[in-house]
């Protein structure tokens, strides 16, 4: 049996105000969505939930977008949010399922132990009509041991050699037109298409109202994408976010993915490396 990945709005409601607890607001969308997570959070969040900031808490040295950050630097960023590697750490965003789930890929990647998400999201704990609160928590800093689990992120380098030597599938979350080539990527300047022999499952078809689908469901898309669940993958997106959603998916079943490529397509179709479309 597969560890739990989710917990529900009743659950969480329950444990509010406990002190090992640590709710995150992890909200981030895409520029042509319209919507400022920050904002948002300010807004109206989770009581005592914090804002985890996807491209503040990141690499500063490379144009590539909310790349990891050092151990150090995720440490220090986190410790002011009140962050330990030994709390109880309960991730959502506003969208119900999108963005979350990189930030918890990213607090596993750094050593937390009990990180979750919260199913519905957002979306789901207002519709029930729960609490919410205004305005930047004011947590007190902690200490967190971060150490990079170098394991779980995939670099280019890395997905070249897998995409040679079929050492394992790549399979990239973006939607099939951008996958395909028949409609331009949301980054100017870099082309659409896909890596040679990479596989493709758009990760809206895995999210249903902020939850993973069904098992039945979800053997059945990847089945129909190509992916055999007896070898190893590598999650792949635009900018290593909705790369996270396949993870939490593939994990679901008890199949976890051997890497996440962090910086995806923006940093492959801007990097030269061969690109194929549906077109030749």
């Amino acid at each position: 049996m597969t560890a739990p990945l989710f917990v529900s709005t009743e659950w969480l409601a329950g444990q509010l105000g406990q002190p090992d607890l640590v709710v995150v607001d992890a909200s981030w969308y895409l520029p042509a969505a319209g919507r400022n997570g920050k904002a948002e959070y300010l807004e109206r969040h989770v009581p005592g939930a914090v804002f985890f900031d996807l491209d503040g808490i990141s690499d500063p040295n490379t144009d590539l977008p909310h790349m990891l950050p050092s151990a150090e630097a995720f440490a220090a960023a986190v410790g002011a949010l009140g962050i330990s590697e030994s709390k109880r750490i309960v991730v959502y965003d506003g969208a119900g399922l999108f963005s979350a789930p990189r930030v918890w890929w990213t607090f596993k990647v750094f050593g937390a132990s009990d990180v979750l998400l919260l199913e519905g999201g957002l979306p789901a704990w207002i519709a029930e009509g729960r609490p919410t609160e205004a305005g930047a928590a004011s947590p007190a800093p902690a200490s967190f041991k971060a150490t990079l689990n170098a394991a779980m992120v995939a670099d280019i380098g890395r997905v070249e050699q897998t995409l040679a030597d079929r050492s394992a599938q790549v399979l990239d979350a973006r939607p099939n037109d951008r996958f395909s080539g028949s409609v331009p990527e949301l980054r100017p300047g870099i082309p659409s298409g896909h890596m040679p022999g990479a596989l493709n499952l758009p990760s809206s078809k895995v999210v249903r109202s902020g939850a993973i689908i069904p098992e039945n469901e979800l053997r059945a898309a990847l089945d129909t994408s190509g992916v055999d669940l007896d070898r190893p993958v590598i999650t792949s997106c635009g900018s290593g976010v909705t790369a996270a959603i396949l993870w939490v998916a593939l994990e679901s079943i008890g199949k976890t993915p051997l890497a996440l490529y962090d910086g995806s397509w923006t940093e492959w179709g801007s990097s030269g490396k061969p690109v194929v479309t549906d077109a030749g």
